[in-house]
């Protein structure tokens, strides 16, 4: 790491890891922003990623622990998801270690419009509780364990993906999706982690110091989601969606423009 960790810097970066936690705990997302700080801050890429898991954990278990206490999730329902959500990370960790996650992060963009789309032209989803399209077991083996991959593997946009996934094939409720989420989003973030800590990419002063930011703003918007629920998750979902479909397409293709 090249970066000089100064009082100023802490205070950045503890002020970034709260909006982040809030933002991630409603719609997912967190990682747009705090990623780009993380190399501002003067991390590799690598160490930003590793470093990020970590801030990001700790948003996740708060939120995770505020739906459990309030029995917005029922964490023996969740065995099997958080099992596959394990391996999926782990595997994703794995292999983005050995190989360019540069295509994956060209098509993202086109997923996240697809969000965009299917919640603004389904006005109603997520409002109530439905019936699903397929069973838990099979939500398991197929959404849970390749959106656990994908953000071992990746990250952007994975709270999102699950919402979508709980919504769309279990038929969970807006806020019940989303409180189900953050304990899968916590799993795949725990176990990402553990091979980034075995790698030795951590920045330990800087994860911790973004930690304690990511639980009070992970806090704070896990409150509003029970309280608020379906009027302010999904116009959350879309705008974040939007804004980080916008800075991907950018950095990938705003070149172009030129």
């Amino acid at each position: 790491m090249d970066a000089t960790i100064t009082l100023d810097l802490v205070v950045f970066l503890f002020a970034v890891a709260t909006a982040a936690g809030f933002v991630d705990a409603i719609a997912g997302g967190g990682g747009m922003i705090t990623v780009p700080a993380l190399l501002a801050a003067g991390l590799s890429p690598v160490q930003a990623l590793a470093t990020n898991k970590l801030q990001g954990t700790g948003g996740t278990l708060s939120a995770s622990y505020y739906f459990i206490s309030r029995k917005a999730v029922n964490l023996k329902n969740l065995r099997l998801p958080i099992a596959m959500t394990f391996v999926g990370s782990v595997l994703g960790t794995i292999l983005v270690q050995r190989i360019d996650a540069g295509i994956l992060e060209q098509l993202i963009p086109f997923f996240l419009i697809g969000i965009v789309l299917y919640f603004l032209f389904s006005p109603k989803l997520g409002a109530e509780q439905s019936d699903g399209v397929i069973s838990l077991t099979l939500f398991s083996f197929t959404a849970a364990v390749g959106i656990g991959f994908y953000d071992g593997f990746f990250g952007p946009g994975t709270g999102s993906f699950f919402t979508v996934a709980f919504v769309g094939l279990l038929g969970f409720s807006m806020t019940k999706a989303t409180a189900n989420t953050k304990v899968l989003n916590c799993t795949s973030n725990v176990a990402s982690l553990l091979f980034f800590i075995i790698g030795g990419q951590v920045v330990w002063v800087v994860g911790l110091v973004m930690m304690l930011g990511q639980v009070l703003g992970a806090r704070l918007g896990s409150r509003l989601v029970l309280s608020r629920g379906q009027t302010l998750i999904r116009p959350m979902i879309v705008v974040v969606s939007l804004v980080m479909t916008g800075k991907l397409l950018w950095e990938n293709y705003g070149h172009l423009v030129y």
